[in-house]
C-alpha cells in the first residue's frame, strides 16, 4: 500500500541530503499519515481513511467530509 493521503494525494518528497563537504546522498521525507475514522453527518456514514496531518486539520476547519470534498475538489481531485 502506497503511503499517500486519501484526500489530498500527498506523497513522499525525494531529494538530496547535502553534507558539509558537499557530498550528496539520496533521502526521502515521508508524509505524516494517520488512520482516522471520519463521520459524515450529511450521509450518516463513518469512513476509515489514511489522512495527512494537514488534511485532518483542514477537515476540522471545514467541518465535514462532504464540505471538504465540495470546497477542495478542484484542488485535489
Amino acid at each position: 500500500m502506497a503511503r499517500t493521503c486519501d484526500l489530498t494525494g500527498k506523497r513522499r518528497l525525494v531529494g538530496n541530503k547535502v553534507s558539509h563537504s558537499n557530498i550528496k546522498t539520496k533521502m526521502k521525507q515521508q508524509v505524516n499519515l494517520h488512520t482516522k475514522r471520519v463521520f459524515d453527518p450529511e450521509t450518516g456514514q463513518t469512513v476509515k481513511l489514511r489522512l495527512s496531518a494537514s488534511a485532518i486539520r483542514t477537515l476540522d476547519k471545514v467541518g465535514s467530509l462532504s464540505k471538504f470534498l465540495r470546497k477542495y475538489a478542484h484542488k485535489y481531485m
